[in-house]
């Protein structure tokens, strides 16, 4: 399975927080699952650390790709045809970012790994 790592769900991968569910966790664990982190999740990540909403323990550009390689997670490009998908989504969640993540999941044939119950709403899977 293609997993889809929701932005806070790969920033309590970093932490090891109590909060990643035993069902995500074995998930991630499954050597026959593919775990991925969006491109637009990188891109939060940097905005958030940059208006100071967000401590990091180094910069994302050093951070991201490290951990990524760390935990055997790849990188999701955005793509011309998950973007374009954003037209048709209602405007059920109003997070850019979560958003471009159902979108990229559609497009893609992916699983969002999240705890975003809004997320639910789109014509995705997500795991828990």
């Amino acid at each position: 399975m293609n997993l889809l790592l929701d932005t806070v769900t790969f920033l309590w991968i970093l932490e090891d927080a109590k909060e990643l569910s035993q069902t995500a966790r074995a998930a991630l664990e499954d050597t026959g699952n593919v775990a991925y982190l969006s491109a637009a999740s990188a891109w939060e990540i940097v905005v958030k650390h940059r208006l100071r909403k967000m401590q990091l323990p180094e910069p994302p550009e050093t951070l991201i790709p490290r951990q990524r390689a760390l935990r055997g997670i790849e990188s999701l490009s955005l793509d011309e045809s998950a973007t374009l998908r954003a037209n048709q989504l209602p405007d059920l969640h109003k997070d850019p970012f979560d958003r471009m993540l159902a979108c990229q999941a559609i497009e893609h044939a992916m699983t969002i790994v999240t705890p975003d119950a809004l997320l639910r709403a789109y014509p995705v899977r997500v795991l828990w």
